[in-house]
């Protein structure tokens, strides 16, 4: 929201109307929800190309000669560590371990970082970032209206970039970036993605973001590309099992309670922020287990939501994080946290309790949906 409790709008809005896009208030933007068929938009990131803009992401750069070491100070993961070009999947936690984001860091040079933080808490994080650089040389800077953000997404993606740049996409890895010119704009060219697809992020100038949104679609139009809402961006990463906050992931939630312990280095020198509450969150779950977050297939054809109860034998064992049907497999699924006891894969006896039905699903591993490298 803007500081008039107004929708804030994207560089692309005026394009998004004319495309006859279904627009919903997400996290305080005006954004796509869909623009034809949310099923059609899904189909093709999983068999062409999708396109995306994602301009309500919050980009936040911090730089200076003490930067690394604030990133390490404030953040869970081993920032320092990441080689520049690279990116790093982390969070950011309270003190008392629990999660207030999860980011994505992309190390620009030598003393330059990017953190981008979901639309919902860029402020929170921000203002926790600007905190905890007391005492760094190190400046943080709000730079989310300095940035649109485009995604195209699917097999084709490559191609399509391809017939628009020079840059080297063959040697861009997975969590990696470049500058570069996409259609003669200047970009930051990064391959990531929240849909389990190949796929690239590129971050713009707003003045640059409906050239070059044409110009992707002019390329696009003979492999397939389509203009995608953010209603299939979210059944497509929970088809690839990734985490959403707010869903998934919550201030009442360490990482590890959240099977995500993997991102907390422990190892990297020097104090970082709840470090001692979670090395108790981690010896915790090795004692006793916490609920695993499984994926859970339906038997039948009601869809679950968050909220929705797990059960087995009559007895409340977890509850659904996030659910819809999957235009993949062709039935409903969910991700929800269980207890051990039932989170093996092919559980029997689990159902969900939807309007007091217990719905039979099975339990299977994360993801539903990996693609074919």
């Amino acid at each position: 929201m803007s500081s008039t409790g107004e929708l804030r709008h994207t560089a692309l809005d005026a394009l998004h109307r004319s495309l006859g896009a279904t627009m919903t208030d997400f996290a305080g933007w005006d954004m796509p929800l869909r623009y034809g068929s949310e099923r059609d938009e899904h189909l093709a990131v999983r068999t062409k190309a999708g396109l995306f803009d994602l301009s309500h992401m919050g980009e936040i750069t911090v730089t200076g000669p003490q930067a690394a070491a604030l990133l390490d100070f404030a953040l869970v993961g081993n920032i320092g560590g990441v080689k520049p070009g690279r990116a790093r999947y982390t969070m950011i936690c309270r003190a008392d371990g629990g999660i207030l984001d999860d980011l994505i860091v992309y190390r620009l040079g030598e003393t330059e970082y990017m953190v981008v933080a979901n639309a919902s808490n860029a402020q929170v994080v921000l203002d926790a970032l600007t905190e905890r650089a007391a005492g760094f040389d190190a400046e943080v800077h709000d730079d989310r209206d300095a940035y649109a953000l485009l995604a195209v997404q699917g097999p084709e993606s490559p191609g399509i970039l391809k017939s628009l740049t020079d840059a080297d996409l063959d040697g861009l890895k997975y969590y990696a970036g470049l500058p570069g010119t996409v259609a003669g704009v200047p970009a930051l060219i990064a391959r990531t993605g929240y849909t389990g697809e190949d796929g690239f992020e590129l971050f713009v100038k707003p003045e640059h973001a409906v050239e070059l949104w044409q110009a992707l679609t002019q390329a696009g139009e003979g492999v397939g590309l389509v203009p995608c809402g953010l209603s299939c961006r979210d059944t497509l990463r929970l088809e690839a099992g990734m985490p959403l906050y707010g869903h998934e992931l919550t201030t009442s939630l360490t990482p590890f309670d959240a099977g995500l312990g993997r991102v907390v280095k422990f190892e990297k020198e020097g104090d970082f922020v709840g470090r001692e509450a979670l090395r108790e969150a981690a010896a915790r779950a090795e004692q006793n287990p916490p609920r695993v977050l499984v994926g859970l297939v339906a038997g039948g054809r009601r869809v679950p939501r968050a909220g929705y109860a797990v059960v087995a034998g009559g007895e409340v064992i977890g509850e659904v994080t996030s659910g819809a049907p999957s235009p993949t497999l062709g039935k409903p699924i969910a991700i929800a946290y269980v207890d051990p006891a039932h989170a093996a894969p092919g559980t029997s006896g689990v159902g969900v309790d939807i309007r007091g039905s217990h719905e039979p699903y099975e339990v299977v591993a994360l993801p539903f949906y990996k693609r074919q490298k």
